[in-house]
């Protein structure tokens, strides 16, 4: 198309297409006096109508949602289109022909080519949709059934059945009045060894259509085996009315629901489509003839466009996870615009949506687009599904492979988020550590600086720093109720005793207490009957030179801070204390794990460990009120 539409043209549009009968081709409207029309608005949902249309001025106008304007904005709204759209389908209701003016002059295009090709595809629909219902159309209708749908289904989705026999599609339109250019033009047909034949032969078809309901053109599946042709599907090659870069199967049924609802659910073929309206899916749709890419993201987001900001959900589905991933690995591509609103949903074993309607029924369509997973996450968790996240070699292999993946996410809060999230599904403990490192990764070392604090027991790590252990901030209040459980060991070890013995390495967090605690535990524990100064040398021999030492003789002399006596209650509330991190830790373990499993697929081992997860909650539970109770 050249230029824009001279505004004389548009000024015609607007006279010769009367404001009420456009309209009243959407609404029933009746007279309300004052020359005007009144009906239901068609958009939004009202019993008292409040849609009124003046044709003496042109305009509407609803006093319930507040929408206005011309019949060229009517038919914007209406049909989900822009202006210069609206502005050619209403030339082409009154015959009129536009020009286009720009780059130094204008050019007129001929409105009776589009009509003329819309018109004879309108026909070929009708055409197939009849030889359907013939006896030669059995295994096509065979087809249909055994994926689920009827008759009345393949009517609603315009299915048909491309004949036998080289032509019959063309001399049907022939006979119509179309000329041989036309049908060439619009790739009803092709030239052929003997003269024109048909595109499509012996196939299943469906009408494919735009925006506005016209069909544009046609997909056709191969139904018998004999078919010399051997790609599963065939589509109409590109014409003037179709492009297969910005058409969608099943949009036409899909845009008003798509709009009210601000979600599309995108599948990968026309029977998929037709399993999730039918199942009550009725936002999919399907590219044809090749792959869904951002001009087809183009025509999607008009329609999920609301009060001029995209708030709508675009849901992939797939039909195995490993399609699913390296889709999803195109999403840390580009400019990620709508990354944040895309999510993945992949069917069990591999089955795709109409496999699922037929095997499931239903509520499992529905239920596989409830269950959609952010595009983000789908790949990353995708990717940490080939590691062993139980063990350690496999949590750092894993981060290893995904840090750099996260440090993709161009939204910095986003990349934040999910560098927090990429701890907890590995299962590794320190979250700062990975924030930092996907910062890093970003190429954002001032900001990894700023938010990847480090953690107790990490050092910066020059070769040339000392090997000592790093010495603890004696006023961590995350580390306060670890200082006193080692303080009351070594300070009051009759108190301490068993209990103290019996804690792990794992209830502390910082390198310099493991330490202490190792060489307490060497030396025979709080509960070796030996205590003051004869408890700080036996420990001493066990604990390296340097901090370890000097934290012994600190925490042997350091008081306690319990506001009273340092009784047995308030070191026993202690060590609830320490017990209590150590549980919630292993909580957190339990969380991550049961993330990582599905509650359909791994019910057995879900039910399982979300039974660990009851019992270590009430456990926590106690431990924290014995924790409290030591410290009133």
């Amino acid at each position: 198309m050249a230029g824009r539409i001279r505004e004389s043209d548009i000024a015609e549009v607007r006279d010769r297409n009367r404001i009420d009968e456009v309209i009243g081709d959407y609404v029933a409207l009746r007279r309300a006096g004052g020359g005007a029309l009144k009906g239901l608005c068609p958009f939004h949902e009202e019993k008292t109508p409040s849609f009124n249309v003046r044709p003496t001025h042109g305009t509407f106008h609803c006093f319930g949602c507040g929408e206005g304007g011309d019949v060229i904005k009517f038919v914007m709204k209406m049909e989900l289109v822009g202006f210069p759209e609206a502005v050619e389908r209403l030339a082409d209701r009154v015959g009129l022909r536009l020009t286009y003016e720009g780059g130094g002059g204008s050019v007129q295009r001929d409105r009776g080519t589009r009509a003329r090709m819309v018109e004879a595809h309108r026909l070929a629909a009708e055409f197939y949709a009849e030889q359907l219902l013939s006896p030669d159309a059995k295994a096509a209708r065979e087809f249909l059934s055994e994926r689920g749908f009827d008759q009345a289904a393949a009517k609603t989705f315009g299915c048909g059945f491309a004949p036998a026999g080289w032509d019959r599609l063309t001399k049907y339109l022939l006979n119509k009045g179309f000329e041989l250019d036309e049908l060439y033009k619009a790739q009803l047909c092709k030239e052929g060894r003997q003269g024109p034949i048909d595109r499509f032969h012996r196939r299943l078809v469906w009408p494919i259509k735009d925006l506005g309901g016209d069909v544009v053109g046609f997909g056709a599946r191969r139904i018998f085996e004999d078919d010399p042709i051997q790609a599963k599907y065939l589509n109409t090659s590109e014409s003037l009315i179709y492009k297969k870069s910005q058409v969608l199967f099943g949009l036409d049924l899909a845009k008003r629901e798509i709009a009210k609802r601000h979600q599309v659910v995108v599948v990968e073929g026309y029977t998929d489509v037709m399993a999730m309206h039918l199942a009550g899916v009725p936002t999919a749709v399907a590219s044809s003839g090749t792959a869904f890419g951002e001009e087809h993201m183009q025509v999607l987001r008009r329609l999920l466009m609301d009060d001029d900001a995209f708030r709508g959900e675009v849901i992939f589905t797939f039909d195995g996870d490993e399609a699913g991933q390296k889709a999803a690995l195109k999403a840390f591509e580009g400019d990620q615009t709508f990354a944040g609103q895309t999510y993945v949903a992949v069917a069990p074993a591999g089955m795709d949506p109409c496999d699922l309607r037929l095997s499931k029924g239903d509520a499992a369509v529905r239920d596989l687009v409830a269950r959609r997973t952010p595009l983000f996450e789908f790949a990353i968790r995708s990717m940490l599904a080939e590691y062993d996240l139980d063990s350690v070699d496999g949590q750092v292999a894993a981060l290893q492979r995904t840090v750099p993946l996260v440090a993709q996410i161009k939204d910095k809060a986003k990349r934040d988020g999910y560098a927090t999230k990429l701890s907890w599904w590995v299962g590794w403990q320190d979250e700062a550590m990975v924030v930092r490192r996907v910062r890093e990764s970003s190429g954002n070392p001032a900001a990894a600086k700023q938010g990847g604090r480090r953690t107790n027991g990490s050092r910066a790590g020059g070769s040339g720093e000392s090997q000592d252990i790093p010495r603890p901030e004696p006023k961590d209040p995350r580390l306060r109720a670890q200082r006193e459980v080692l303080k009351a060991a070594l300070q009051q070890p009759a108190i301490a005793g068993p209990e103290y013995d019996a804690l792990p390495e794992e209830a502390f967090t910082h390198p310099a207490y493991i330490a202490v605690h190792r060489a307490v535990l060497a030396a025979g524990g709080a509960s070796c009957g030996l205590a003051g100064p004869a408890l700080i040398d036996a420990a001493g021999q066990h604990g390296p030179q340097g901090t370890v030492r000097t934290l012994l003789s600190e925490l042997a002399v350091e008081p306690l801070q319990a506001q009273g006596e340092a009784d047995v209650r308030y070191v026993s509330g202690m060590l609830a204390a320490v017990q209590e991190n150590l549980v919630g830790r292993q909580i957190a373990e339990v969380k991550s794990k049961l993330q990582r499993l599905s509650p359909v697929e791994a019910a057995e081992e879900y039910r399982a460990l979300f039974g660990d997860l009851v019992a270590l909650e009430q456990y926590r539970k106690a431990l924290r009120e014995q924790a409290i109770g030591g410290m009133e």
